[in-house]
């Protein structure tokens, strides 16, 4: 009898698993609302980026794949990268802070718009590849001579265009990474980029040149096709 009453309850965990990553993936922004709590912001990008990867793994590899969820993780992704985006912004101030709302707008009209059943997805950047360029951002106005106000706020102005760009863009590299195991390189190698900066210039170049061949090159050959 305890066998059978459980067994309803271990089959909802197993088919939540996927959603409760994607929560726990949100939660720890809550750190940002700390007084001193932007000097957490590239582990929370990083830790952010691993998790909405790994809730799409395990739905994938569980077979746990629904609606409600793609709509839970898409909320998520919004809540929590809305919540960084604004907090660079106010951190920094000024014009970093005006691009930063309207990246934040960009963000919230991206997933909206994946909220409906009826649209074909798959245009524009992910959300969470603006994540990655701010990390690399960040860690390049580390660097000597790189001056963050002008880096953050061209990032925030590239993708706010490219985030809500009609057109499927097939040359990122998250977005030829299919594989368990080359979703996991992809953020080892963000870890190694913020904890070994030497490696952070050909990393963030490699992610920010196959950006731009995409939001470019992709872009003229969707407008040529009009």
């Amino acid at each position: 009898m305890t066998f059978q009453a459980n067994k309803p309850q271990r089959h909802f965990l197993y088919r939540n698993l996927a959603n409760a990553t994607s929560i726990l993936g949100v939660l720890p922004v809550i750190l940002l609302f700390l007084d001193d709590g932007y000097r957490y912001l590239l582990p929370l990008i990083i830790f952010n980026n691993i998790m909405d990867d790994l809730d799409g793994i395990l739905a994938a590899k569980l077979d746990i794949r629904s609606r409600f969820g793609a709509d839970l993780d898409n909320l998520c992704d919004a809540v929590a990268h809305v919540a960084l985006t604004l907090a660079i912004g106010a951190h920094f101030g000024g014009i970093v802070f005006v691009f930063s709302t309207v990246a934040a707008a960009a963000i919230i009209l991206r997933v909206v718009s994946r909220l409906n059943p009826e649209l074909v997805s798959g245009n524009g950047t992910p959300t969470n590849e603006l994540m990655r360029h701010l990390l690399f951002a960040l860690l390049l106005a580390q660097m000597p001579g790189v001056e963050a106000e002008f880096v953050l706020t061209l990032v925030f102005l590239l993708h706010s265009l490219s985030m809500l760009a009609p057109y499927k863009m097939s040359a990122l590299i998250r977005a030829r990474t299919k594989s368990a195991t080359a979703v996991g390189l992809v953020n080892v190698a963000l870890v190694v980029a913020w904890l070994v900066p030497v490696t952070t210039l050909p990393i963030a170049a490699a992610f920010i040149i196959t950006y731009l061949y995409s939001f470019v090159v992709e872009g003229g050959q969707w407008l040529k096709q009009r």
